[in-house]
């Protein structure tokens, strides 16, 4: 048997690059959107009339879907059963559909003065529309992991997960440092919505796009398969499989470190303009750009450090290094007399190589505890568990705020009030998250060393 018929579409560099760039930019519109309102939270309060509690009900609604109903769960079974042509084309139009719902909401007069549920009808619609769109991005998540294990397993799997992050993290830098500017310049704060729900358009058309390299690759692993003699097709998934990751202790350590991790980064960028303008005295106009380092600072790091992984190994000992970092920097964000804004732009790369470290080693372990047939579904799960800090935590905060953080109000250059918040309660809420993350991190180190998963050995294979 040559090895010219072992290739697979996969071996070639120029085609597994493409198909990742190609879904990289529907992640990228979906992280766009996901944080488009998060600089707006005054001039929701300007424009809107909305309080504290009204934007954290809102923001947390982007889990609510996902956890209470779970559809996240569903739709990793869904991957892994119906494929990856099928579940990521659904999820990203799904994200079209919710996003509209959330723009017309903001955008429209017709729900002035009604009431849902006990909420004004226009936070709710709002958030309807935005947990419709977490429904969408997280499946599309679960489905772009799928799709860099099955194009680049073997090879730089880690850069490219890191890669992937870091195009998508542009969408969140972006969003988060033009937001404000923009809804400014419009005086309107819904056009950073309708320019989302534009990139997500082009996001599924590039998605259908990627489905021909997909079915080629499937073509390809067939044909090489078939032609091996040695090779054992593998179990299909099995609902029984449900059980079998939930039984596993190395998927529960890097669930429970992922919802640590991320509920103490993405809520944390939800405020963090609020916090600039508060603490650090940044003028409103560009209070956004500092949080804004944050996801543009993952987008050199992640490559660099998943690089380091497929090379070198240490997963476990990133994530470790990581955890901690996050920690730091959230009790020195929490000390009152760190006020100076050039203090808070320090504190925001030191965050973004944090940022950057766990998600660069974490996402690529899961293969090496979990079989692939199973792979949609463990990432789904761990998606589901990591909404409910999504969901749970930008509730507290805003409750938190409106409860114990109120220092009075202040008038902006518009002439309008706007109230002012002490955000040491909130910062504490933070790291605490981070001493979490932090002993989940070396839980998973030591069952590694049990198990012999292998996260401490590198991803290229010789």
């Amino acid at each position: 048997m040559t090895e010219h018929i072992r290739k697979v579409l996969r071996d070639s560099k120029a085609a597994r690059w493409t198909a990742l760039l190609i879904v990289s930019f529907t992640m990228f519109a979906g992280y766009y959107l996901a944080d488009a309102m998060a600089p707006l939270q005054e001039m929701l309060e300007k424009q809107l009339h909305w309080d504290s509690t009204e934007y954290g009900f809102f923001t947390s609604a982007y889990g609510w879907f996902n956890v209470f109903l779970f559809f996240l769960i569903i739709g990793g079974i869904i991957l892994d059963k119906k494929g990856i042509r099928f579940t990521g084309t659904g999820a990203a139009a799904v994200m079209v559909a919710g996003t509209a719902l959330k723009y017309w909401a903001i955008s429209t007069h017709s729900l002035d003065g009604a009431i849902i549920f006990g909420w004004k009808a226009q936070v709710m619609m709002a958030a309807i529309g935005y947990a419709i769109f977490g429904v969408g991005v997280e499946i599309a998540g679960v489905t772009v992991s799928k799709i860099i294990v099955k194009w680049f397993k073997g090879h730089e799997m880690a850069f490219a997960m890191g890669l992937q992050v870091s195009i998508a993290r542009i969408g969140t830098g972006l969003a988060i440092s033009t937001a404000l500017p923009v809804s400014q310049v419009f005086g309107n704060v819904s056009v950073p919505v309708l320019f989302g729900l534009v990139l997500l358009c082009i996001g599924l058309i590039a998605f259908i796009i990627y489905n021909i390299s997909d079915k080629k690759l499937d073509v390809s692993l067939h044909e090489s398969t078939m032609a091996d003699e040695t090779y054992v097709a593998e179990e299909e998934f099995k609902t029984s499989d449900i059980f079998s990751i939930l039984k596993n202790k190395g998927w529960w350590y890097i669930a429970i470190l992922c919802v640590l991790f991320y509920s103490a980064v993405f809520p944390f960028l939800k405020y963090a303009t609020n916090l600039m303008t508060n603490k650090f005295g940044v003028a409103d106009d560009w209070a956004g750009l500092i949080p804004g380092l944050l996801p543009f600072g993952t987008i050199l790091f992640t490559p660099l450090f998943g690089s380091i992984y497929d090379k070198k190994g240490r997963g476990a000992t990133i994530m470790i290094i990581g955890s901690l970092i996050i920690l730091g920097v959230h009790l020195l964000f929490a000390v009152p007399f760190i006020n100076e804004s050039y203090m808070a732009f320090i504190l925001m790369i030191i965050l973004g190589i944090g940022f950057s470290l766990v998600p660069s080693a974490m996402w690529p372990s899961v293969p090496k505890i979990i079989p692939d047939r199973q792979l949609g579904t463990a990432y789904s799960l761990i998606f589901w568990v990591q909404n409910w800090g999504l969901m749970g935590v930008p509730l507290l905060i805003g409750w938190v705020l409106d409860k114990w953080c109120i220092t009075g109000t202040k008038i902006t250059a518009d002439g309008s009030s706007v109230t002012t918040y002490n955000y040491q309660i909130p910062m504490l809420i933070f790291a605490g998250f981070g001493v979490l993350a932090l002993i989940f991190a070396f839980l998973l180190k030591a069952e590694d060393k049990k198990m012999g998963y292998g996260l401490e050995k590198p991803n290229i294979e010789d």
